[in-house]
């Protein structure tokens, strides 16, 4: 496996290597100071970022490599050069390419056209490294055993609800994704591919329409912002009209497991899709999950340039 365009090439036991590095790395970050000595890795983002640029510039100082920050406007692709051909001359630089963006379809060419490891740091269509890092968050808290827990994703749907449903799967995890039906629901092309991964692990994957229902007895209770990069201003109030009832509030936290945790990709919009006593209060490790971008980032990029992961 060259590249980790999108969670669903992940294997299981690539993911159970990664977190295992990642939680290594976690504890001593410098412990693989030397895997990209002289080496630079090219960062490339049209989204602007805190997480995913920290994590990565982080992780590849940690690794003992350069990162080199590139916008969208830095490049000649800007101009009208073609993806096929920035790859080609990224790849002559660097190690390795990180890619924060809009298209997924431009990461996949990108990917396709590079001859060194691509990886996804966000799509609109998908975010891998995201639930890397919220999965090691949520093996730190309840172990690897997660047989009997649910795992409830509630708001748009949006990327973070087809990765979670990809990545549910891949786990062999009871996933429940809660939105509101029409065109805030996720894409049914991700739901389709989760549920087939689904049928060879043994996953149950729900998509429901109803957030109490679908948070009662959860174990986590995940949420995103209600408006993503891109999504135009001109549907705003439409949009939050239709998801304030999935709006994570105390009264919703208090119908899930004694033992629940309340996580966030980040950032956050206190008072619309969360209110400021779930995020701020003692059942929230999103500060935990942030912190393990770098560390999960760190060990993708430490098994992708040594041929380490091997794909589904």
């Amino acid at each position: 496996m060259k590249d980790l365009l999108r969670t669903e090439h992940l294997s299981r036991e690539d993911v159970e290597l990664i977190l295992d590095t990642a939680a290594q790395f976690a504890s001593k970050p410098m412990r693989s100071k030397d895997a990209l000595a002289n080496q630079t890795v090219a960062i490339y983002m049209t989204k602007s970022s805190t997480r995913t640029r920290l994590a990565s510039e982080t992780a590849v100082a940690h690794l003992g490599g350069t990162p080199i920050f590139l916008r969208g406007e830095d490049l000649q692709i800007g101009r009208g050069e073609t993806i096929s051909d920035t790859a080609k001359v990224i790849s002559g630089f660097a190690s390795a390419l990180i890619v924060r963006t809009f298209a997924q379809s431009d990461v996949d060419e990108l990917g396709a056209h590079a001859t060194i490891p691509v990886l996804n740091g966000l799509t609109d269509t998908d975010h891998p490294t995201q639930l890397l890092a919220d999965w090691l968050t949520i093996r730190e808290v309840f172990g690897n055993d997660v047989s009997g827990r649910k795992f409830t994703y509630v708001g748009d749907g949006n990327n973070m609800a087809h990765a979670w449903l990809t990545m549910g799967a891949i786990m062999g995890a009871h996933v429940v994704v809660a939105t509101p039906s029409g065109k805030w629901a996720p894409d049914e092309t991700a739901i389709q591919s989760a549920r087939n991964i689904a049928s060879k692990t043994g996953a149950k994957l729900e998509v429901v329409t109803d957030p109490l229902d679908a948070v009662k007895d959860a174990s986590v209770v995940y949420t995103d912002v209600w408006m993503s990069m891109g999504d135009p201003e001109a549907v705003r109030s439409e949009k939050l009209k239709a998801l304030a009832p999935f709006a994570v509030t105390k009264d919703l936290m208090s119908k899930t497991a004694s033992d629940s945790i309340f996580m966030h990709c980040l950032p956050a919009h206190r008072g619309e899709e969360v209110e400021a006593e779930v995020i701020d209060g003692s059942k929230s490790v999103v500060w935990r999950e942030a912190f393990h971008r770098r560390t999960t980032i760190q060990a993708v990029l430490y098994h992708l340039v040594r041929g380490e992961l091997t794909g589904n």
